[in-house]
């Protein structure tokens, strides 16, 4: 670490990776959020970039808020997902609704509440993991993928 700091910035091959948050919003009756993405129609997640000045909680609070027009209660972490093609690292968090009406955005162009089972159908594997893991109760996960596969851990 002594001759990291020791060297100038620009002699450092140092990644970056930007931090991303969501929130698996799970509602009483068992189904879970979900947007479909206006960028490129995908079923996900509702959840972005987290802001410099904000906590992760209160970023997928945001982020939620933005992309689908629910309110919620950020409760807990339930996995850590890097892609490892995009250098993303994202956090996922189960979060209860507490208010607000379904809504899409310019991020959005359907917002949904699906059952596990259409989840898993509806989104690809490493999408759909994170909702999953945030159901199993056996959390927090670490996990990454390529942006197609999931990778095996080890």
């Amino acid at each position: 670490m002594l001759l990291y700091m020791s060297q100038p910035q620009e002699a450092t091959a140092t990644p970056l990776h930007s931090v991303s948050v969501a929130g698996v919003v799970v509602r009483e009756d068992g189904r879970l959020l979900a947007i479909r993405r206006a960028d490129n129609g995908t079923w996900e997640l509702p959840g972005g970039v987290l802001e410099i000045d904000e906590t992760p909680e209160a970023g997928t609070a945001r982020e939620v808020w933005e992309e689908t027009g629910i309110h919620v209660e950020v409760d807990e972490l339930t996995g850590v997902y890097k892609n490892t093609t995009r250098g993303v690292v994202a956090l996922v968090f189960r979060c209860k609704p507490s208010g607000g009406t379904e809504r899409t955005s310019n991020e959005s162009t359907a917002v949904a509440w699906l059952t596990p089972d259409e989840v898993s159908d509806c989104m690809s594997e490493v999408y759909a993991i994170r909702l999953l893991d945030a159901l199993d109760g056996n959390g927090p996960h670490v996990r990454s993928h390529d942006g197609k596969h999931l990778i095996p851990a080890g």
